[in-house]
């Protein structure tokens, strides 16, 4: 399978962690956003949104949205698992990654900071201040509710998920754009314990070959 991407994308990286995580080989082709391939011709005949990550399956279907993507491979990939076996814990999973993924890094991906600075004339104080507020805002609600009594050493439990797969893009993101964490014990400590399992160390976006 071919995994079309960015190296810095928090979409792409989530892709990375949860195929590492399944022992999954993906052949990994770079899509430079910031040069804008994400727009040619060829690309959007891919993907009509310009957007990363695309898959690419070994019958040539081609899939788009990250969080779609990883619930693919968890189906047919099933072990390890990525999601809980019962029924609460897979909402509680999908409800976090959903949080990062669909109300975080939406509001604060690229193309949202540069139409900031470019058509509606912020300056970059005003982006990143909009971009703090709105990590703040994300962070503060997931912490409360990784301290719910579902999770362990990660997101839920003991073990990895979809929702930690998001998780420590984001924070990749956040340390980035200097956030202030001090607020998140919770979301640091379980980062901290992701980032040293090999399959979230290779994803990382400074071990891909497109890194710059």
């Amino acid at each position: 399978m071919q995994l079309h991407g960015y190296f810095r994308s928090s979409a792409a990286y989530r892709v990375r962690i949860v195929a590492n995580l399944k022992g999954i080989d993906l052949d990994q082709l770079a899509v430079n956003l910031v040069k804008g391939e994400q727009r040619s011709d060829t690309y959007l005949a891919r993907n009509p949104q310009g957007l990363v990550p695309t898959l690419v399956t070994d019958d040539g279907h081609q899939l788009t949205q990250s969080l779609a993507i990883c619930e693919y491979l968890e189906e047919c990939y099933p072990t390890p698992a990525i999601l809980p076996s019962d029924a609460v814990g897979r909402a509680r999973v999908r409800a976090l990654a959903q949080l990062i993924a669909c109300e975080m890094h939406p509001l604060n991906n690229l193309r949202v900071l540069k139409h900031l600075t470019g058509e509606m004339g912020l300056s970059d104080d005003a982006r990143l201040a909009w971009y703090r507020h709105w990590v703040a805002s994300g962070f503060d609600s997931l912490e409360v509710m990784l301290n719910d009594g579902y999770s362990g050493k990660f997101c839920h439990g003991d073990t990895p998920t979809l929702a930690d797969a998001c998780l420590v893009p984001q924070v990749f993101n956040a340390q980035r754009f200097d956030c202030d964490l001090s607020d998140y014990p919770r979301i640091q400590a379980i980062t901290e314990r992701a980032r040293a399992l090999q399959a979230f160390a290779s994803a990382a976006p400074g071990e891909q070959a497109d890194a710059v």
